[in-house]
């Protein structure tokens, strides 16, 4: 069968890094073709190429069996190949209809926007694609897994052959993830060849007709899904055994660390209680909206709150910022670590004394050693890869980035610690080495809060789990009783002698 689009020994150097060496990648029409390995493989480089972005300074791209150049994006557009990276591209205060086509509106001879024309050829693609959105819906108003979906409707509108995706399903829950790969598979059915890149082994291997791996910049092997195991799979993205990814659990959790009473957000009607314990990861789940990321920053004292009462240590507290939660020992780590977590453009070294700047500095001036003694230590900690502590964050690779953020919060000594979606676009070797040091932490004694959309994980990290559904929280379960099924029930709002048939509500959806 003749290759759709081949990536024939490329080899890409950037300063101080090759980030491709020799790589060859082949996709097939109607294949879904998996590309793995770990932060810095060079999978986003090798797909940025594809794409246009970058121009590799060896190699050929070939394009249904002929050698194309593609010098620039709109040259990857003429041919067909379109991508739809990890942060959308949409406007929000637009239609549907206007998202799909900017650009390429429909207009009458004097320049005004046909709408009814530009509305019948939106739902006519929508509906051949069974994308269950209105043609007219502001994309404010949707969910992000249909807001996800009218990206990829948007791609492959302008005669798209190749779709390439990065991390698609990153900001979605398990739930909506669902309904995008079941999107993604009649996408495939019809022809359409796609590239998708994806640190979710049980998401590949239910998805993926192949995967080739990348490490280091070079191509390990590329192997039929179907023939290969995820433990495998891992071998080849990190060259060795990985283990267990989650470390045994707490036998027994201490006293109550934190207690939060009749706690009620600014602006919310729902009131809510919970305590955290010495040692004890505390997971919270739910759907995207739940109310989890809210109720955690208001906690923190980033968002107020109106009432209820939070006792740290036995003691009432009143946390009315950020600076006062640091003050008491709590630390934060938000869950999208280049919009609200780290000062991309300044250096490792700044970004983890960012927190405790008092204390590497002396009569008001900060000391360069004690600034290197604190960074050279997390930096050993963590096993962060880096060539020094003056290396800018923004080039550091998602999981030594995802580092330098707990490194950050670790640095102020927290007694407790709240982590949003503390794997979220990371690799399995990175996402192991994180889950690992929460469980340390735990063991000295700190509380840990992790908010994650990824069910594997809540159930592999915590000691109990809280589920939330609408602001407030629904269900809690020891680590004993926590289900798969039990937490969906919960999150979707089902009591929990109702059996909930998924796939009958993901039929609706779609």
């Amino acid at each position: 069968m003749t290759a759709l689009l081949e990536a024939v020994n490329i080899t890409k150097q950037f300063p101080g890094t090759l980030a491709l060496d020799h790589v060859n990648v082949e996709l097939r029409a109607g294949e879904i073709h998996a590309i793995m390995g770990e932060n810095g493989a060079g999978k986003s480089t090798l797909m940025k190429i594809l794409a246009g972005v970058h121009s590799p300074d060896t190699g050929e791209i070939r394009f249904e069996g002929r050698p194309i150049t593609i010098v620039n994006p709109h040259d990857a557009l003429r041919h067909g190949i379109n991508i739809v990276y990890q942060e959308l591209s949409l406007v929000p205060a637009l239609t549907v209809a206007e998202n799909i086509y900017p650009g390429r509106l429909p207009t009458n001879i004097f320049g005004m926007v046909r709408y009814p024309t530009l509305f019948r050829n939106t739902t006519q693609m929508l509906s051949q694609l069974n994308v269950a959105v209105e043609a007219r819906t502001r994309v404010e108003s949707l969910s992000i897994a249909n807001q996800q979906l009218v990206e990829i409707t948007k791609a492959i509108s302008s005669n798209c052959k190749v779709l390439i995706l990065d991390e698609p399903t990153s900001a979605l829950t398990d739930y909506e993830a669902d309904i995008l790969l079941a999107f993604l598979r009649r996408l495939a059915a019809s022809g359409v060849g796609i590239l998708y890149i994806s640190h979710k082994l049980n998401e590949i291997f239910a998805l993926a007709d192949r995967i080739t791996v990348l490490r280091d910049g070079k191509h390990v092997g590329t192997k039929n899904t179907s023939d290969v195991t995820p433990d495998e799979i891992v071998r080849m993205m990190v060259g060795r055994d990985l283990g267990h990814m989650y470390p045994p659990k707490s036998q027994q959790a201490g006293d109550a660390l934190l207690e939060v009473k009749i706690f009620r957000r600014h602006g919310a009607s729902q009131y809510n209680s919970f305590e955290l314990h010495k040692g004890e990861i505390l997971g919270f789940a739910g759907l995207i909206g739940s109310g989890r990321t809210e109720l955690a920053r208001a906690v923190f004292g980033a968002e107020p709150h109106a009432e209820g009462t939070v006792i740290l240590n036995g003691s009432p507290v009143h946390i009315q910022s950020p600076k006062k939660a640091i003050k008491l020992g709590i630390g934060y780590l938000p869950e999208d670590r280049k919009a609200a977590g780290l000062f991309l453009e300044m250096s490792l070294k700044w970004n983890m004394e960012a927190t405790v700047i008092q204390d590497v500095s002396a009569i008001g001036f900060v000391s360069a050693p004690k600034e290197r003694e604190l960074a050279e230590q997390y930096i050993r900690k963590l096993n962060i890869s880096t060539p020094g502590i003056e290396q800018e964050v923004q080039r550091l690779s998602g999981g030594n980035q995802q580092k330098a953020l707990v490194a950050k919060w670790l640095s102020i000594q927290p007694k407790i610690l709240i982590v949003d979606e503390p794997t979220r676009g990371i690799d399995v070797g990175a996402k192991r080495e994180i889950h690992f040091l929460l469980r340390s932490l735990a063991e000295s004694g700190v509380g840990v809060i992790m908010i994650s959309s990824e069910l594997p994980e809540i159930l592999g990290m915590s000691d109990r789990v809280l589920v939330m559904h609408e602001g407030s929280i629904v269900a809690e379960y020891s680590a004993t009783e926590a289900t798969e099924e039990k937490i969906v029930r919960s999150a979707s709002g089902q009591p929990a002698e109702i059996e909930l048939d998924i796939e009958i509500s993901k039929t609706e959806i779609i």
